[in-house]
């Protein structure tokens, strides 16, 4: 909280810089008091309590967040303010404020840094906490004994090692690396010409795939195509882990363009491209949208950025993805974007979504089936990792793919109970789980504002968010009694 204070002070907003600075006072005084009331405490279960903090940290901790902005906005009340700190700490970027000018520029600051933090927390939480239990996307992986594939040293480091060590040790590699990739975004942003200021919101907001703008977005944005076209470069580290952590863990040893989840996305962003620019030539050529080559190459590019960008669940929509919808001549083609936050990233990465692993892990079983009805003795083969993936990792992807499924459907069924209408209801329940806020606004016929929303409805969204961020399997992992038995 002391970032946006000393920036409301630059700025001249003493009255703003004040509550963010007694914010940050107080919470200090409290947290050093809890600290050394625990100090001493002895778990029984260290990783069933970093599993817990986990989910502290996206539910309780914007109790805390929440203070500065309800003290700072006088149209807000406390639970909605509350709202705006789950949506960003669990890096959705979904706001109750249709129009950037409502709220103050260090509020959009502030912002922007929960939902940067929340995105580190998960870097690090994913590889320290997540991977040695198996859950968020390495189950695939995970032998019948309960091991990573691959990695047997990992597993006894798992063993040994007290998660704290654990965070202690990947932070120490982790943080500088995502801190000075958002530190190289922004600078590159600015010289492409983007307001400073914007540009580290927007550099923030890419790394947490986030989506939060202080201006609404892309489209406003003075940068242009260079700025969509340096952001679309760092969008590869919501794509695939190694891309930033290779051999890490000791889980990936093959370079990014080997690996499985960086090729599955590369191909489904370009069979969509194709898809997209193609229907021009077989359904919309006649239409009233241009012909020309500027008009191609734009809807070129909206369609690889949109398309990438709601993939990585950040969901910043490019300049030029209107020119797109009329090459097309799909008037909303949301769709193809809820369907790409559904698939989501690359596990261990900011992203949302069911994960590109589990993807192709029902890809590749699915294909191994339909191999087996031509030539029932063929042998599959490619190795101990690929039987992996197609038997018991696809297994368990499928059952994870169930539990998405079950959580979309009661989230519309508690969203309509609300007194939401059922259209809505999709796209908020698809938009919440895979944390990609900004599909409200692109994905349905008309775009649906958070604030038209019952309170009691904001809350299941929130809750929903917090799922979406750790996902069903740490849930379930949660409420096992073995888990929590001495």
């Amino acid at each position: 909280m002391v970032v946006p204070s000393i920036h409301a002070l630059a700025i001249g907003e003493h009255a703003i810089s004040r509550a963010f600075f007694y914010s940050a006072l107080l919470f200090f005084v409290i947290t050093v008091f809890v600290g050394l009331a625990t100090a001493n405490y002895e778990f029984t279960n260290r990783s069933r309590g970093y599993l817990v903090s986990l989910l502290a940290a996206f539910l309780v901790l914007p109790l805390m967040l929440a203070v500065p902005i309800y003290e700072v906005v006088p149209q807000i009340t406390f639970f909605e303010a509350w709202f705006e700190s789950v949506s960003s700490i669990t890096t959705t970027g979904a706001t109750l404020f249709d129009s950037p000018r409502t709220l103050p520029p260090t509020v959009h600051l502030w912002r922007a840094l929960m939902g940067w933090l929340g995105g580190l927390l998960v870097w690090v939480a994913a590889i320290a906490v997540l991977a040695p239990l198996n859950i968020g996307g390495f189950e695939v992986r995970a032998t019948a004994d309960g091991r990573l594939m691959r990695e047997r040293t990992y597993a006894q480091i798992g063993r040994e090692l007290d998660p704290s060590e654990r965070l202690v040790r990947y932070g120490a590699k982790l943080v500088p690396l995502y801190t000075g990739l958002t530190l190289l975004l922004w600078l590159m942003l600015t010289v492409a010409g983007e307001i400073p200021f914007v540009a580290f919101c927007h550099a923030m907001s890419v790394m947490a795939t986030s989506g939060i703008s202080p201006v609404g977005g892309l489209v406003f944005s003075p940068a242009g195509f260079l700025g969509e076209l340096l952001i679309l470069g760092f969008f590869v580290f919501a794509l695939s882990r190694v891309s930033f952590s290779r051999g890490l863990s000791g889980q990936e040893v093959n370079p990014l363009h080997k690996d499985h989840e960086f090729r599955l996305a590369l191909g489904l962003i370009a069979l969509l491209v194709t898809v997209l620019f193609l229907r021009h030539g077989l359904v919309a050529f006649d239409s009233d949208a241009a012909n020309d080559v500027r008009s191609a190459a734009r809807a070129l590019w909206g369609a690889i950025f949109t398309i990438t960008s709601f993939m990585t669940t950040t969901g910043f929509e490019s300049a030029d993805w209107t020119a797109t919808r009329n090459w097309s001549g799909l008037g909303t083609p949301g769709l193809i974007l809820v369907g790409l936050s559904l698939i989501g990233g690359g596990v261990a990465t900011t992203a949302g979504g069911i994960k590109l692993l589990r993807v192709y892990a029902l890809w590749k079983h699915g294909e191994r089936e339909v191999e087996r009805l031509i030539y029932p003795s063929s042998i599959g083969g490619s190795g101990a990792d690929a039987r992996q993936i197609r038997k018991q990792g696809a297994q368990i992807a499928w059952i994870f793919f169930m539990l998405f499924t079950i959580s979309i459907a009661v989230v519309m069924v508690l969203l309509s109970l609300t007194g939401v209408q059922f259209e809505t209801a999709v796209v908020l329940a698809v938009a919440a789980l895979s944390t990609t806020g900004p599909l409200a606004s692109i994905a349905a016929e008309a775009p649906v504002s958070y604030a038209g929303i019952p309170d009691l409805g904001k809350f299941v969204l929130a809750l929903a968010m917090v799922f979406g961020r750790l996902e069903a399997l740490a849930m379930i992992a949660l409420l096992n009694p073995e888990f929590w038995r001495r």
